[in-house]
């Protein structure tokens, strides 16, 4: 896949990622379903509500199944988000994986200390208050990380590129996140009997303190969902308001309407900590899978473009081929009976006047087919010549070729200078002759070891008015002989070529008033300039 080179590298814009749902504008269709699905939730604890004091069986098996699998969706959504933070780095996105590492390990940590979830009084802590400590640093460090991405998210698209790489990024924020599981579990445990309790034994009723926690943790989720309603414009953002609205419910029928385990209420919270946890994983999945076939049909499209391009110089080439080989067969043809003629002895001189005008007559014929298929491409209609910027030609050329680039394990680094200034030109002509070009260099790496494939693009700026873009492969280079006749039509280095390729691309930038030059080929690859003078 084609990466953008650190360092003095520009950085590409959003465009040149693909969507991520963490920069995706919300739909209406989106926004009538989250608005579908807080109602059924709100509707569902308001049924809930007067029956929650209600005691029922107690389940020892219910918490180790629902909280396996509300562990594993958290995990699975935070492997999600630091995808979605690879492909478009927003430090803020770290944040929030970083809320949705603690909620799962957490959930499974409470699992673990849960009495009579996996033994009696729990396999780790003192087997009544360590859950429920748990039980608070899994929803503080969920809610305060959804709190802190809703305050920092728009300060992420003007703040300079993170810095390291962002696999140095994820995987400092996964060790951060451990490291304070682990401290945070050895207090909880370890430590338990110096903390408030929460509970006087395994099953009765709450202490004070619980109730005011569960009423500070909905207080943490409204101040959460306050900042991001007032802030929320993207897809993730709406989804995690939808989140928020699902814990609030769980929140409050812990605080207000039962304290006590295995009662309705207290199976009912469970159930909306399960729909909140997997809510946003959902989404993720959904959204994911729905753009990658849009980027499916997108590539697709773009294979088929290039094709469609690739294959209109190869028309014109073959037309080109087809019409000289006549007049040019018959040159030879005459030439050569010429040749005997004169080397016979004596010479026989009587047709040899015949002989040359049918050689001139031929040459002028594959003079006016050159002529009359030059023309067709030679100089753009000024209808057709608009105001471009080069690097915007050199990406969609880019674009084009993504695939090859992929198949061939070539990376791609690129270097555009800011505010050049822009170029009256055809925009397709001159996409194609850049296309052509890199063509040209992925087939010219073909045979390097993929970890030496290497493509660089630059642009820079000559003079007052002059815009070079170089080209530059890692291949092996051009014999000598050959880099002086590269430009000739019909003479090619490649078994199945016919020639024409840089011949075209040489004209199609002369056209522009510009020149295309091979700066340099030897053992570290060559190098293409086309410079082409601003405003056309």
């Amino acid at each position: 896949m084609p990466k953008n080179g650190g360092g003095t590298a520009a950085e590409a814009s959003d465009d040149d990622f693909p969507i991520v749902i963490a920069t995706m504008p919300a739909t209406n269709r989106q926004r009538r379903m989250a608005l579908r699905i807080i109602i059924v939730l709100f509707a569902v604890a308001l049924v809930i509500a007067p029956f929650a004091h209600v005691q029922m069986s107690r389940i020892d098996n219910f918490i180790p199944v629902l909280q396996t699998v509300l562990s594993v969706a958290d995990l699975v959504t935070a492997t999600l988000l630091l995808v979605q933070y690879s492909a478009q780095p927003q430090p803020a996105l770290l944040l929030l994986a970083s809320g949705y590492i603690f909620s799962g390990s957490f959930a499974f940590l409470q699992t673990l200390a849960f009495p009579g979830a996996y033994a009696p009084a729990g396999l780790i802590g003192d087997g009544t208050n360590s859950a429920a400590w748990f039980f608070v640093l899994w929803h503080t460090g969920f809610l305060g990380s959804v709190l802190f991405y809703g305050l920092l998210k728009d300060e992420n698209r003007s703040s300079a590129s993170p810095r390291g790489s962002t696999g140095t990024m994820v995987g400092t924020t996964i060790a951060l996140a451990l490291l304070a599981i682990v401290g945070l579990s050895v207090v909880v445990t370890s430590g338990v009997r110096y903390l408030p309790q929460f509970y006087l034994d395994n099953v009765t009723l709450q202490t004070r303190l619980g109730n005011q926690t569960n009423l500070a943790l909905c207080f943490l989720a409204m101040l959460a969902l306050l900042v991001l309603f007032s802030r929320w414009r993207t897809v993730l953002d709406l989804w995690l308001m939808v989140v928020l609205m699902a814990w609030i419910p769980n929140f409050l029928v812990a605080a207000v309407a039962s304290s006590v385990r295995f009662s309705l209420g207290w199976y009912a919270a469970r159930g909306f900590a399960l729909a909140a946890s997997c809510m946003l994983l959902g989404v993720l999945l959904t959204e994911m899978t729905f753009l990658y076939s849009r980027l499916a049909s997108a590539l697709t499209l773009q294979r088929r473009e290039r094709s469609n391009r690739l294959m209109s110089v190869e028309i014109a080439t073959a037309a080109m081929a087809h019409e000289l080989r006549t007049p040019l067969g018959a040159i030879a043809l005459n030439a050569s009976t010429a040749l005997r003629q004169i080397r016979a002895n004596p010479p026989r001189l009587e047709d040899l006047d015949a002989v040359l005008e049918d050689i001139e007559a031929s040459s002028h014929r594959a003079g006016a087919v050159i002529s009359s298929i030059r023309a067709l491409s030679a100089k753009a209609p000024a209808d057709r010549k608009t105001m471009t910027s080069i690097e915007d030609v050199a990406r969609q050329a880019l674009s084009l070729v993504r695939h090859d680039l992929q198949v061939n394990e070539i990376s791609v680094v690129t270097k555009f200078q800011s505010d050049l200034p822009r170029l009256n030109a055809d925009t397709m002509q001159l996409q194609q002759a850049i296309l052509n070009l890199v063509v040209n260099a992925i087939e010219a790496m073909s045979s390097m070891t993929p970890n030496a494939r290497l493509l660089h693009l630059a642009t820079r700026l000559e003079g007052d008015s002059i815009v070079l873009l170089s080209i530059q492969d890692s291949g092996s280079g051009m014999l000598f002989e050959a880099q002086h006749r590269i430009f000739e039509p019909f003479f090619t280095t490649k078994a199945a070529g016919m020639g024409l390729g840089l011949a075209i691309c040489r004209t199609i930038i002369e056209d522009h008033g510009g020149k295309l030059r091979l700066a340099r080929s030897d053992y570290r690859g060559s190098i293409f300039e086309i410079t082409l003078p601003a405003g056309g």
